[in-house]
């Protein structure tokens, strides 16, 4: 569905690799391009009432998103953005909540692979459960740093204002 998405403009949208999940090596503009097309893509993939709660938390992701990118801030742009801050947790969380227990989702066989390579050589952990071998059952993590960090965005912003006038790339030529 996302190699059918139309280009837009000359650098704004571009064309998608055929399958747009082996994307490697992506550049932000290739996961805003993704996220940008991602509602026309995933709709009507799903029943309800999963097809909604997908096109909500894939909105409201573009919503944060862009009150992330802004130039210039206000007091009400950033109260907004704490409050969609606030609703993208509880989207997650329900979504995490509402699809784990609807689908089986499992470790992709190259990560399994990859995982069973590393117990081999002896740098990965040690296998302390003894299950059927094959795919590992995986779930949605939502307590990782780049979930904890969202909240952040907003103190960064009243700090140094909008995302756009910092970075975090090591300079290397003065």
């Amino acid at each position: 569905r996302f190699r059918a998405m139309p280009t837009f403009g000359s650098s704004t949208i571009w064309r998608f690799a055929t399958n747009a999940s082996e994307m490697k090596k992506l550049a932000a503009r290739d996961f805003e391009d993704l996220l940008q097309c991602s509602i026309p893509a995933f709709e009507g993939l799903l029943p309800e009432p999963y097809n909604t709660i997908i096109m909500t938390l894939l909105y409201r992701t573009a919503e944060w998103h862009a009150f992330t990118k802004l130039q210039l801030h206000t007091e009400s742009t950033l109260q907004h953005l704490e409050k969609l801050t606030t609703e993208l947790r509880q989207l997650m969380q329900n979504f995490r909540d509402t699809t784990q227990s609807a689908f089986g989702t499992f470790k992709l066989l190259k990560e399994t692979g990859a995982q069973k390579r590393r117990q081999r050589s002896g740098k990965g952990k040690e296998k302390t459960t003894t299950g059927i071998p094959g795919r590992k059952p995986k779930n949605l993590n939502l307590f990782i740093y780049k979930w904890h960090a969202l909240r952040d965005y907003i103190c960064a912003i009243h700090l140094f204002g909008g995302t756009d006038g910092f970075s975090t790339q090591v300079v290397s030529n003065l």
